[in-house]
């Protein structure tokens, strides 16, 4: 039976305008890869009896509350069971009053300069989400600064240098993407993905080819 991913991209604050172009890419991944992919902004997904269906949830520039209490509790649960979670860019601004989420995803985003080009280093080129990186990449994005970096909680797979670029408030160690575990379940999350064009982009597609494919397909990250 092929992998089955839920795709969420529920807001309740903030709404990205490359929602749709996320959503498209990942589709398209899930066909070339061989992924079933559910994509809406239904939170009765996130019941027990429901989310048992699904190998991988992605939160796609999620924003805001959106699950209920009985809901955070099954997909905690779910995930700690053995389940896995992807989070893309603005999924760090969700569930701000969920105190376990923060465990979760790894990092909650705190502010943020406006977009633009940045130096980012890749830290681990053995992770399938990096792997097909250069050492740096010069990207174009929204770069988060989280309340609180998350090394020594999770893998770090990729740094932005805040030299590069105006409006960096956690110096020289600024993770942008890492990996982690949660239970026996596992979490890969990049904060990459706020404009239309990064979901257009081919170097961006594999690194998140590469994040799903690290959750679906075994191999224990971290």
């Amino acid at each position: 039976m092929r992998p089955r991913l839920l795709l969420f991209t529920r807001t309740t604050d903030y709404r990205h305008d490359s929602i749709p172009a996320g959503v498209a890419m990942v589709q398209a991944i899930g066909a070339e890869d061989g992924f079933g992919v559910d994509a809406h902004e239904d939170p009765t997904a996130f019941e027990q009896a429901n989310l048992k269906r699904y190998d991988l949830v992605i939160w796609l520039a999620t924003c805001g509350a959106i699950l209920t209490e009985p809901q955070r509790d099954a997909f905690e649960g779910w995930l700690k069971a053995g389940g896995a979670f992807a989070g893309i860019h603005s999924a760090t601004a969700s569930e701000y009053d969920w105190p376990a989420f923060e465990a979760i995803i790894g990092a909650r985003l705190d502010n943020h300069p406006k977009p633009q080009r940045a130096r980012i280093s890749v830290e681990d080129r053995d992770h399938p989400s990096t792997c097909h990186l250069e050492p740096t990449w010069q990207w174009d994005d929204e770069w988060y600064n989280f309340r609180a970096n998350p090394r020594g909680r999770v893998r770090v797979l990729a740094t932005v240098d805040e030299a590069t670029y105006t409006g960096g408030e956690m110096g020289s160690d600024h993770p942008i993407a890492w990996c982690g575990r949660y239970g026996d379940g596992h979490s890969w999350y990049t904060a990459l993905g706020h404009a239309i064009e990064a979901y257009h982009d081919p170097v961006f597609a594999e690194h998140v080819r590469g994040g799903i494919n690290s959750l679906v397909r075994g191999g224990s990250w971290p």
